[in-house]
This record gives structure tokens, sequence and C-alpha cells, in this order.
């Protein structure tokens, strides 16, 4: 019986490459049946709002979303669709696998770690206000709860996927109570895990220490936006945002996307990557019980990247988002 997931196509490039992810699951046959809804500036204009209500009611009845990317305005406009919505389902772990594929050589050789960051507070919050012209101010707000719980879900996490070491990356040396109480945490949560390795280090060494030998790396605990940050240099470091999938988690819901954002400049051009996403679906159908579809789609993007003339331009090749994805259908053959 197919399970109902709440499908969000995204603004820009969304819709191209949400068709692209459609497409291939159908040929991998995977049991899933999609539930459409718009948000963000697609649902604006006829709603009245980024987040429609009958959007929510159906993230809050079928639990799961796959969703492509939303376009948060620079500067003004609404606000982010992504934040609300992280919050609104208290969806607290961000989790941004970083992998390396054999056939797309990096300067780093091969990467395998996971960014787990903290989804719901810090600054990237956007709690923020203006106290007289020209000064603003920004709040940073760190509470025991996340701290616990965002630790507790890498140690977790580290210990299910056979992983053996979780690294807290902070800035404790100058903001001593918000992100030492985060550490705190960490090394709290790390006295419950005795076989998994521990250590801490601070944010700026830490971006010198991926880009000189990231393979000492395994679990990076990171909070809200050193996370997102770091997140998007790990990406670099295996090809680019166009590679890259996310998870947001929480207790009852699961939201799954791509890392990149909406490239407004080449939308509607044919020349988006969809393989972000469709490694985002690949989580996602691991997260549905669905593993053996997962496998088979997860095969079927890395045979074609193996073949330069196959790849989007991002990539070095020459191939448009629906040339990539029909070679993928071709690949699950």
């Amino acid at each position: 019986m197919p399970q109902q997931v709440v499908l969000i196509p995204g603004d820009g490039i969304g819709p191209e490459i949400t068709a692209a992810v459609v497409r291939v699951l159908e040929a991998a046959e995977a049991r899933i049946e999609w539930v459409r809804h718009a948000a963000g500036a697609e649902a604006l204009a006829p709603e009245g709002t980024t987040l429609p209500d009958a959007l929510m009611e159906a993230i809050d009845e079928h639990k799961t979303a796959r969703k492509g990317p939303i376009t948060t305005p620079v500067g003004t406009g609404f606000a982010s669709v992504n934040v609300a919505l992280r919050k609104s389902f208290d969806l607290y772990a961000n989790l941004r696998p970083t992998r390396s594929l054999p056939s797309l050589p990096t300067h780093w050789g091969d990467i395998d770690l996971v960014v787990v960051r903290e989804n719901t507070e810090d600054l990237y919050s956007g709690l923020e206000h203006e106290v007289v012209p020209g000064v603003v101010e920004s709040l940073k707000i760190i509470t025991e709860r996340a701290c616990l719980r965002i630790a507790e879900f890498a140690f977790v996490h580290a210990r299910q996927n056979k992983r053996h070491k979780v690294t807290a990356v902070h800035k404790a040396n100058i903001m001593k109570l918000s992100d030492g109480l985060f550490l705190d945490c960490a090394r709290r949560m790390a006295e419950n895990y005795s076989d998994i390795a521990f250590e801490d280090m601070i944010v700026d060494n830490t971006a010198m220490q991926l880009v000189m030998r990231p393979q000492r790396f395994d679990v990076l605990l990171l909070e809200n936006l050193y996370g997102d940050i770091m997140s998007d240099l790990c990406a670099g470091l295996v090809g680019g945002l166009g590679l890259s999938p996310g998870a947001n988690l929480g207790a009852d819901h699961a939201i799954f996307e791509a890392v990149h954002g909406s490239a407004p400049d080449i939308a509607g051009k044919g020349q988006a990557n969809p393989t972000a996403l469709l490694r985002a679906a690949v989580m996602m159908l691991r997260h549905l019980g669905q593993g053996d579809v997962a496998d088979r789609v997860r095969a079927a993007v890395e045979q074609v990247i193996a073949q330069p003339a196959l790849r989007t331009r991002d990539l070095g090749g020459e191939a448009s988002t629906s040339q990539f994805a029909e070679s993928v259908v071709a690949a699950l053959a």
C-alpha cells in the first residue's frame, strides 16, 4: 500500500528538479502517493500566505514531506519558509550527509562525514529588531533543552550508523555563556556514549581543518548558524551543492530537501542538477522503510554520474535536468 507524502515543488528551479525526482521514483516503483501543496512565493498570491493552512494540515497528517527549494528574499519581503516549517513542526535536527562519489575525483579523496545541525534556535532564528535608527539587535537564544536533544541525536545517529566520533563545534572561548552551554551539554551527553569518541573544536579551526584534512571528521555537531555555513563548506569538498541532500527531523515529522537554494538565474532553462534532491529522496525512502527502493535509486544515480557525458553542466556535462532524470530511469531498468 503506498505511503502518502506531501510534495512541495518550491520555486525557481524547484518545479524542474521536483518533476525529475517524481519521474525517477515512479520508475523505481517507490510505494508513494504524492499529496501536492504550494508554499512560499508560489502560494503567496493565490492564498495570501506563504504557508497555507491546507499545507500545514497535510504535513501534520501525513508526517513526511519532500520539499523543493523555496526562495527567501534577501533583506526584505517575507520571512524564511524553511525556518517557519522547522519551528512549526519542531524539526529540531538537520541532518546533512557529505559523501564523495567515486566517479567524481576531488582534491580531498574519499570523504564520508555527517553534519548534525540544531535547527530551531540560535542566531539563525532571525529574532532581531531595530533598537534605534542605525542600531539593530539580533538575539542568539541557546537553551539547555535544545542542546541536549541535538547532542543526543548526534550520538544516537553515530551509534546506529556505525560511526565512531562526534565533534562538537563551537565558539565557547568568546561566547562563554551561549556556546558554553552548548559545549557543556555535548560533553554531558558524551558521558552516556562511551563507545563513541568525542572531541570539541572551535568553529574557525574546524573550517580550516575541513579544507586541510576532512577525513579526520566523522559526525559534526553544530549550532544552527554554524551548521548552515559548515554544511555548505562540506558540500564544496565533494562537488558542490548540486550533490548535497538534507533532512529536517523531529519526533513526529520529517521534511526532506536539497541543501541548495532556488537558483532563479537558471530557472526554466533545464540546467539544474536534480542529484541533491534525488539523494534527499533516498534519505526519505529509508525513513519510510523503503530501503530496497532507496538502494536502487542510489545505485542508478551513481551509475549515471559515473558517465561524464550524462552529467549536468555543474558537473562538466551537457545533460539537461530531464535528460539526466531519464538516464537515471534507464539505469533502473
